[in-house]
C-alpha cells in the first residue's frame, strides 16, 4: 500500500497543499478586481477617480514589500504566515467598506479616502504579500517533479480570481443602494472562511525538515552569492521589466478596445484576456517542467511580446485600427501575448529561483524578489498615464474619449523595455536545472 493511502488525506498533495494554495490564492487575487468597483467608490466618497486609484498602487506596493520583509517568517512557519494573511486581507477587506461607508455619510471627508488608503493599501497589502508567499513552497516540495505545474496551479488561481469574482461583485453592486461598501463587507467574510480553511489544511510533507535553531542555515546573501550577484540581478529586473510592461498595456486594456472600436464587446474581451493571463500562469510554467533552462521560457515570452508589440506598432494597430479587421486582430492578439506573458512570468519565478539557489531558503528569496512586483506596481500603469496624457490627443469614438496616438505611443516604452529584459536573460541569467546539470557533467 502506498504512503499516500496509508497517510489518506494527510499526506494528499493535493489536500494538503493544490487545495489550500486555491483557496488562499483565489481569494486575495480579487485584489485585481479594482477597476470594477473604483469608479463606485469614488462617486460615493465624493473624490475623483484618480485619488481612490492610489489605494490600488499602495495594495500592489505592500504585496511586494511585505513580501519581501516577510518572507523569513514564511519560511520557518507557513501557519503563522498564512494566519497573518487570512486576517490581515478580511480585516483590510471590512475596514475597507466602513470608511467607504463613512464617506458616503461625509463627503469628501479626508478620513475616509486615508482609510481606505490604509485598509485597502496597507492591511490588505500585508495580507497579499503573506498570503501569496505561504503556499508557493510547500507546493513545489510536494510536487518534485512537477513544480511548475503545482506554483503555476496556484499562481492561475490568482489571475483567475478576477474572471470569477467580477461578475459576482457587479451583481452585489447592482443589487441596493450602498452596494460598494456592503460588497466588501460580504466577500471580506466569504473570503476570510475560505482563507482560513487553506490555513488549517495546508502542510508541508512530513519528510521536509526546516534547519532548526541548533542547525546553521546560510543567510539570503550568502545563498544568492553562491553564483554571481549578477545572476540574480538580472532575475530581478526582468521579472519587474516584465510586469511594468505588463500593467503599462493592462492598464490601458479597455481604452485601447473602445479606441478600435469594440466598446460593445468590451466586457467579454476583458473576461477572455483574464483567461489568458490565468492561462499564461499555469501553461509557461508548466511548460517550463519540460526545458532544460527554465529561464528559456522567459526568452520565449520576451521574443513574443516584442513580436507583437512590433507589429502593432509598425502598422499602427491602434491608432488606425477603427474598422481595419487586420489590424484590430493583431492589436487584440498583442492583448492576449502580453496577458499571458505577463502570468507566465509570476508562475515560473519561484521555480527558476529554486533551481538556481535550491529548496532551502526560496520563500525568502522569492520574497524578495518579490519587491520588483512593488516597484512595478508604482511605475507601469503611471508611465502610461502619462504618455497617454502628455502625447497626442484625446478624441471621441464611439462617443467614448480615447487618445489613440497616446495608447500607440505606450508601445515605444514597452518594445525597448522587453528588448532590455531578453538582453538580460542572454546576457546575465546563467543555466539552470537541467542545462546547468550537463554543462557541470562535461
Amino acid at each position: 500500500m502506498s504512503e499516500q493511502k496509508k497517510g489518506g488525506w494527510r499526506t494528499n498533495k493535493w489536500i494538503r497543499a493544490a487545495i489550500p494554495a486555491l483557496l488562499l490564492h483565489c481569494s486575495i487575487g480579487t485584489v485585481y478586481c479594482w477597476s470594477v468597483f473604483s469608479q463606485e467608490i469614488a462617486d460615493y466618497i465624493g473624490f475623483s477617480k484618480s485619488s481612490v486609484e492610489w489605494a490600488f498602487s499602495f495594495a500592489i506596493f505592500f504585496l511586494g514589500m511585505s513580501a519581501a520583509f516577510l518572507g523569513n517568517v514564511v519560511e520557518k512557519d507557513i501557519h503563522k504566515s498564512s494566519l497573518i494573511a487570512t486576517i490581515c486581507f478580511a480585516t483590510g477587506m471590512i475596514l475597507t467598506g466602513f470608511f467607504i461607508w463613512y464617506g458616503g455619510s461625509h463627503q469628501g471627508s479626508v478620513l475616509a479616502l486615508v482609510g481606505i488608503y490604509v485598509s485597502y493599501g496597507f492591511i490588505m497589502g500585508v495580507g497579499l504579500g503573506t498570503g501569496y508567499l505561504s503556499p508557493v513552497k510547500t507546493l513545489m516540495l510536494w510536487f518534485k517533479d512537477n513544480k511548475g505545474l503545482a506554483t503555476g496551479l496556484a499562481v492561475a488561481g490568482f489571475g483567475a480570481a478576477k474572471a470569477i469574482a467580477s461578475p459576482i461583485m457587479t451583481s452585489i453592486l447592482k443589487s441596493s443602494e450602498g452596494g460598494v461598501y456592503k460588497m466588501f463587507w460580504i466577500l471580506g467574510c466569504v473570503y476570510f472562511v475560505m482563507m482560513f480553511i487553506g490555513h488549517l489544511i495546508l502542510a508541508k510533507p512530513a519528510d521536509w525538515h526546516e534547519p532548526s535553531g541548533d542547525e546553521k542555515k546560510p543567510g539570503i546573501l550568502e545563498v544568492l552569492r553562491t553564483k554571481p550577484i549578477t545572476n540574480y540581478i538580472g532575475i530581478w529586473l526582468m521579472f519587474y521589466i516584465n510586469i511594468t510592461c505588463g500593467l503599462a498595456l493592462i492598464s490601458q486594456e479597455k481604452p485601447i478596445v473602445k479606441c478600435i472600436g469594440l466598446v460593445a464587446s468590451a466586457g467579454i474581451i476583458s473576461s477572455i484576456s483574464a483567461i489568458f493571463n490565468a492561462g499564461g500562469r499555469l501553461g509557461f510554467s508548466t511548460w517550463a517542467d519540460y526545458q532544460k533552462d527554465r529561464n528559456t521560457i522567459y526568452k520565449i515570452i520576451f521574443i513574443l511580446s516584442i513580436a507583437f508589440t512590433a507589429l502593432v506598432m509598425v502598422t499602427g494597430g491602434i491608432k488606425n485600427g477603427y474598422g481595419n479587421g487586420l489590424l484590430i486582430a493583431l492589436t487584440l492578439c498583442l492583448i492576449m501575448v502580453v496577458n499571458a506573458g505577463y502570468g507566465g512570468g509570476y508562475s515560473n519565478v519561484p521555480t527558476l529561483l529554486s533551481d538556481h539557489y535550491g529548496m532551502g531558503s526560496i520563500s525568502a528569496i522569492h520574497g524578495i524578489t518579490l519587491s520588483a512586483w512593488a516597484f512595478a506596481g508604482l511605475t507601469g500603469n503611471q508611465v502610461a498615464t502619462y504618455i497617454v496624457n502628455h502625447t497626442g490627443e484625446f478624441i471621441e469614438v464611439d462617443g467614448n474619449k480615447v487618445n489613440p496616438v497616446g495608447y500607440q505611443n505606450v508601445l515605444y516604452f514597452t518594445l525597448v523595455m522587453y528588448i532590455i529584459a531578453l538582453v538580460l536573460c542572454f546576457v546575465f541569467v546563467r543555466p539552470s536545472g537541467k542545462a546547468a546539470q550537463e554543462k557541470a557533467a562535461k
